[in-house]
């Protein structure tokens, strides 16, 4: 269903019924806009409460529905905190989570297992908790940017540059949470991505941004792979190229997932795609297992890693599984933005 949504928005459906769809959609996203209106006039005007936390708060979000990339950039932003010597603590609503943890805070377990992740729709109190019982003296909001409920010192958000604003419109019709005009609250910028299309498309998006919103930093950054996990230990990504593999995910923007395997070197010869934060069961197990059976001789099955730790099986059918475990790089602006995340820094 997620999937024909998607096809539908992009336009990749032709003919009068998905024109008329569209148009359907178009509509029903006017009232959505009123009412995404209306909320932040109520937080601006102070008609909703804003709750100040002890402690300086650092939000990383986004204007879209599904994945920008926010889990690496949550992970930057942490660990420069705790090279600071800053004890901070990540806060998020938990969406998808199983037993008390989602697969966002598997990985941050994983990757910053000295770092702790509150999952739960109050924020507020999640807030108070890392304060009193964690002495946590930072916050890192993760998907914060429409939570206004807390107090935030610096607003950080991601644009995917695959899925520019420019070109996108307002949920249903399109993946817009609120209007792009809402990145005025915005303190610093993120271009996820920018590997992924042609450097004009980036420049253009830049341009686009410093007309409507003069003076704001912006920094450039792709989802480089780092390593392969899920053997007996860390693996080279090179170790892919040149290599029959077949890929799976259940994240926002799986078509990036697969646009990072070919762009490590390997043959795709199948891909699967989830619905985002998908909750793998046997019956998926199973399922993928039997698809895996059915793979060319020596294929390679690759997934996320926000998909293997909820896995962490070593094979599929006899096929080795890897995750392909990605950090964020700066192409530019890296300077400006730990600037920015340095200004709040408690002292």
């Amino acid at each position: 269903m997620q999937e024909a949504w998607h096809a539908l928005i992009r336009g990749d459906r032709h003919g009068p019924l998905a024109a008329a769809a569209r148009l359907g959609l178009r509509l029903v996203s006017w009232p959505y806009g009123l009412g995404a209106w209306a909320r932040n006039r109520a937080f601006d005007r102070g008609w909703k409460t804003i709750h100040r936390a002890a402690v300086p708060v650092v939000s990383v979000g986004n204007l879209t529905l599904g994945g920008t990339g926010k889990t690496p950039c949550v992970e930057y932003v942490a660990g420069f905190y705790r090279s600071l010597g800053v004890q901070v603590a990540v806060l998020s609503r938990g969406y998808g989570s199983e037993a008390g943890r989602n697969d966002e805070a598997m990985v941050l377990e994983e990757n910053l297992p000295d770092v702790p992740h509150l999952q739960d729709p109050d924020r507020v109190a999640a807030a108070g908790r890392a304060v009193e019982e964690l002495e946590s003296e930072l916050l890192v909001l993760d998907d914060g940017f429409q939570h206004r409920r807390l107090h935030r010192d610096l607003d950080l958000v991601l644009i995917d540059a695959t899925r520019p604003p420019p070109c996108d419109y307002l949920f249903p019709r399109g993946t817009l949470r609120e209007g792009a005009g809402s990145l005025r609250r915005a303190g610093a910028v993120v271009l996820t991505r920018c590997d992924q299309v042609l450097a004009g498309e980036v420049d253009a998006l830049r341009g686009w941004l410093d007309r409507r919103f003069p003076g704001k930093p912006v920094a450039a950054t792709e989802h480089r792979p780092v390593e392969l996990i899920g053997g007996d230990g860390p693996e080279p990504v090179a170790a892919v190229s040149g290599r029959t593999v077949a890929g799976f995910c259940g994240i926002g923007n799986p078509a990036a997932f697969r646009r990072t395997l070919e762009q490590l070197g390997a043959a795709v010869v199948d891909f699967r795609a989830f619905p985002d934060h998908h909750p793998y069961t046997r019956a998926d197990v199973d399922d993928l297992t039997r698809w895996a059976v059915a793979l060319p001789p020596g294929a390679l099955v690759l997934t996320t890693q926000k998909d293997w730790v909820k896995l962490r099986v070593p094979d599929l059918g006899g096929r080795p599984l890897r995750a392909v475990r990605v950090g964020l790089a700066f192409r530019d602006g890296q300077d400006g933005f730990d600037a920015a995340l340095r200004r709040v820094a408690p002292v």
